[in-house]
């Protein structure tokens, strides 16, 4: 992985950098706060460009870090991403989704949209039914 890494562009490693300390921090913020207080704190960031990176490539960066972060489950990732994708200019919709699996357990998942695109936590994402944000928006 290092020298992979270590081969890519300068503006790949500053994005992969970038993802990693916004998926660290967000992981271990959801540990000690509230979801609601943490998606505050993280989206008040400034915005440090106007769309120079894709949708796609930031979804990728995220993803990519979140490999090697314990506990970096879907709400964390959509938590960082939304932060991430803000601070380039975008409007991000977080959706939280809940369902039953075969036992009867309640499974929950996380997701970012951005303008009606599922860019991050597509995969199953037909099975689970978003809850409404307070204020009735999905």
């Amino acid at each position: 992985m290092t020298g992979r890494f270590l081969r890519l562009p300068a503006p790949d490693k500053a994005l992969l950098m970038t993802a990693a300390v916004l998926v660290i921090s967000s992981r271990v913020a959801l540990w000690l706060f509230p979801y609601r207080v943490v998606r505050e704190r993280l989206n008040r960031r400034k915005t440090i460009s106007k769309k120079t990176l894709s949708c796609s490539r930031i979804a990728w960066a995220i993803s990519a870090v979140s490999r090697f972060v314990p506990g970096a489950t879907c709400l964390t990732q959509a938590v960082a991403a939304e932060a991430l994708l803000r601070s380039h200019g975008y409007a991000p919709n977080l959706h939280i989704g809940v369902t039953k699996n075969k036992s009867q357990a309640l499974e929950a998942h996380a997701w970012i949209e951005v303008h009606g695109d599922i860019i991050l936590g597509n995969a199953g994402v037909e099975r689970f039914t978003p809850l409404r944000a307070p204020g009735g928006e999905r």
